[in-house]
Order: C-alpha cells, then structure tokens, then sequence
C-alpha cells in the first residue's frame, strides 16, 4: 500500500524530509507521494515517518495502490538495490 496525501495538507514541510525513499515531492498544490517510491517505510522504520511528523493527519492509505507487507519488501529491495 502506498501512502496518499489529502488536499487538506496545509504544506508545511514535515513529511517531504523525513522520507527515505524520496517519495514525496511537492505537485501543483499540495505535497504528493509517489506510489512507486513509496514503501510506507518498510526496511527502513517500524512505521511511516510522514504520518508520524504530520500536524494534521491528511496523510492515508492510498486505495489505489494496495500492496501488502511482502510486496512493500520487495519494493524497498528493489529501490535500495538500484543505488548501489
């Protein structure tokens, strides 16, 4: 599951740095997660970091683009191999 960010975001900042994958970047309006980047922080955090840091809890599951826990490892396997 990648993660999505809800027009309510208020841009603040927060989550876009504390991504380890480089998946939020700024769009036309409000932050966006890009969901091919985005393995909800798995092999990197217990938990994502985005959620974590945002004020206002505009930050969800992206329906659009379900993945499980193995699937989101093999994501981060996949990302993380590439850099090297």
């Amino acid at each position: 599951m990648a993660l999505l960010i809800e027009n309510s975001c208020i841009n603040c900042d927060m989550c876009e740095p504390e991504c380890p994958n480089g998946a939020i970047t700024f769009g036309p309006e409000v932050y966006e997660i890009d969901p091919d980047l985005c393995t909800e922080c798995v092999g990197h955090y217990d938990k994502p970091t985005c959620i974590s840091v945002c004020p206002i809890d505009c930050i969800i599951i992206d329906p659009n683009h379900t993945e499980d826990q193995d699937q989101l490892w093999d994501k981060f396997v996949l990302l993380h191999h590439q850099e090297e």
